[in-house]
């Protein structure tokens, strides 16, 4: 069940670039990272951490970034993987959390070095 806040987020991207996968009409999450990712974005949004028109705006940016950089066809195509970099650089800029502080809770093969070339926005997916 959702609550207010989360039905006015995912509604405010319906119909939209970076509306989510869906499956008979319910959120489809292939696995648990993206259901956490999910709730993350929500969960900082609805606490006042960041507004979620700020989220969205990330969102259709790194979708957009994808796309300018793959043929729409590309099957390494990952809504939740273009959340993941909208979420990461958002709570960078908002200094909730410091990018070394992120690259230390990154699986390995995200992280092959403690530098910038490892940032979400840098790294291939």
């Amino acid at each position: 069940m959702q609550t207010n806040f989360e039905q006015f987020a995912v509604t405010s991207m319906l119909g939209h670039e970076d509306s989510p996968p869906r499956l008979d009409g319910k959120l489809r999450f292939a696995q648990d990272w993206e259901r956490l990712a999910f709730g993350v974005a929500l969960a900082l949004s609805r606490s006042g951490h960041f507004d979620w028109e700020d989220f969205r705006q990330q969102l259709i940016a790194a979708i957009g970034e994808w796309e300018t950089a793959h043929d729409l066809n590309d099957s390494s195509w990952d809504y939740y993987e273009r959340w993941l970099t909208a979420l990461e650089r958002l709570i960078i800029a908002k200094q909730l959390v410091k990018p070394e502080e992120l690259l230390a809770h990154m699986p390995g093969e995200c992280h092959p070095s403690a530098d910038a070339e490892a940032m979400p926005e840098n790294r291939s997916t």
